[in-house]
């Protein structure tokens, strides 16, 4: 919600690092949930690789969160013009959407 409110004040840069968070917090979630081994502070890609490994789901989806990383990265390196409010928009949209069908 608060990535949500600053993309529509237009602050598109800070929600995307901030829905990056929420979606990186919901990795770590599952993975414990999941019963993973990982090391004391894992790498997005690291905890989304070994989530697709063991079937938490698909080759497809964990492309689609390595692209939301991309985004998250970009946004957090002050990279600006390598993605749009409309980007941060969609990308609010993903990080809800995997929320709401890993933690409904």
């Amino acid at each position: 919600e608060q990535a949500a409110h600053l993309l529509s004040s237009g602050y598109f840069q800070p929600a995307a690092v901030l829905a990056g968070a929420v979606l990186e917090d919901g990795l770590r979630k599952l993975c414990v949930s999941k019963g993973l081994n990982l090391p004391p502070q894992p790498k997005l890609d690291l905890m989304n690789a070994e989530l697709a490994k063991a079937g938490a789901y698909n080759k497809l989806q964990q492309k689609r969160i390595t692209a939301l990383a991309d985004l998250r990265n970009c946004a957090a390196h002050g990279k600006w013009t390598e993605f749009t409010a409309s980007d941060v928009e969609a990308m609010i949209r993903d990080v809800r959407t995997f929320m709401e069908a890993h933690y409904a």
